[in-house]
């Protein structure tokens, strides 16, 4: 089975359906840490999947959604400041 990666995922879409269409997809997929942040732990084909449901809500002339990848080693030196907890990576997975 592949290894999953840790992903930060940053959304600013400007219509409040949109919005609220983009935070389902991420609620589904992991966890939010900030009110357009999420932290996801995501295989190839998962990244794949949520990005293809991302764009089928995106408007690309007015919306923003980053996606940004962190090594092992990077996401081991996340600090919080205040309240909030590291997610750790999934130990078991059942589809």
């Amino acid at each position: 089975m592949e290894e999953r990666g840790f992903y930060l995922v940053a959304y600013d879409i400007s219509h409040n359906k949109r919005r609220t269409k983009v935070a389902r997809v991420m609620e589904s997929v992991g966890a939010r840490v900030q009110g357009s942040v999420f932290e996801v732990w995501l295989n190839s084909r998962e990244l794949e999947d949520m990005q293809q449901r991302l764009k089928k809500v995106l408007a690309d002339k007015e919306d923003s959604i980053r996606i940004y990848f962190l090594c092992n080693a990077c996401q081991k030196k996340v600090m919080i400041l205040g309240q909030g907890k590291k997610n750790a990576a999934p130990e078991l997975v059942i589809v």
